[in-house]
């Protein structure tokens, strides 16, 4: 179906208004990747309950098997159906082309990630490339989020220990950060403080000190890539300091899985599984999601 350009640009400037209120009220949008309708279902169904803003997100994986427009047009129907404030976020987006393509098909927030591709990708390649990103979002007024370096670990569940001397060495620094929003005009920077994409067998330690360093050293918004399995009251606390995009997938992708093997062994004989989907993995998943926006602080939050 599509959204004319107006639409496009009224939704982006509503997206970068409640960007804004995030930053000047202390909450954060969660950002939750979407698999399929019935974690879609989950996500707007939370929204709903909790009166919350919410952003969907696809990377690559989602947008080869689903499509930029067919995301687009579910995620407008469940915003009219369930009556939302609901936006979407094109994540780890590995290069240019594909970032113009979610621009073009009226995505919100877009994240240029071509370190995801390359993760010897130089300094100066992924600042040109950002650039060109930015430049391009003016079309629609899309926000641009990018950060300077790759950024470890998997949506899967690991079973090794989290090295943090290792990933202490990609950790971002207000130096580094300051200059990078300034060469790229990023309108957010996602930053490493010790998040981490999947889970893994210990809960993760953020650095608050360097959140707080990050935020007092540069005025561009601040995510979170890496969510999964951190202690809440990190959450409470990033949001105090300005964090206002904290991503999620593995703990829903976790969900997903466990009540859906639960399920089909306690129901051997049914054979419609879509069916045994709505009935224990929407729930699941969407009590996931639920907890994660009342320690975002984005409950009742929204404005339809």
């Amino acid at each position: 179906m599509g959204l004319t350009l107006q639409q496009m640009r009224d939704n982006c400037a509503a997206a970068r208004a409640s960007m804004l209120r995030a930053r000047t009220e202390h909450w954060a949008f969660g950002a939750f990747n979407l698999d399929d309708q019935a974690t879609l279902k989950a996500v707007a169904r939370a929204a709903q309950k909790l009166n919350a803003p919410i952003l969907v997100e696809v990377s690559q994986g989602e947008v080869d098997s689903v499509g930029l427009a067919n995301v687009r047009d579910m995620v407008d129907n469940y915003k009219v159906e369930y009556g939302l404030e609901m936006y979407i976020n094109l994540d780890h987006s590995p290069s240019v082309e594909a970032a113009k393509k979610g621009i073009d098909a009226g995505f919100e927030f877009i994240h240029i990630d071509v370190s995801q591709a390359n993760h010897n990708a130089s300094d100066e390649d992924i600042i040109a490339a950002t650039r060109q990103v930015v430049e391009y979002a003016k079309f629609t007024g899309a926000m641009v989020e990018s950060e300077p370096h790759y950024f470890g670990g998997s949506s899967n569940v690991h079973k090794e220990d989290i090295d943090y001397e290792e990933i202490k060495k990609t950790f971002s620094t207000p130096e580094l950060t300051k200059s990078f929003a300034d060469a790229t005009g990023i309108d957010t920077f996602a930053a490493a403080i010790g998040n981490l994409h999947g889970k893994y067998p210990v809960p993760k330690v953020l650095d608050l000190e360097l959140l707080q360093r990050l935020r007092d050293t540069f005025d561009c918004n601040i995510s979170l890539h890496g969510g999964s399995d951190t202690p809440g009251h990190y959450f409470a606390s990033a949001v105090k300091i300005g964090v206002t995009k904290i991503n999620i997938n593995s703990d829903m992708r976790f969900a997903y899985r466990k009540s859906l093997e639960k399920i089909l062994a306690e129901k051997p004989d049914e054979y419609s599984v879509a069916k045994l989907i709505d009935e224990a993995v929407v729930p699941a998943v969407q009590e996931v999601i639920e907890a994660k926006l009342a320690d975002f602080n984005s409950a009742s939050k929204a404005q339809v």
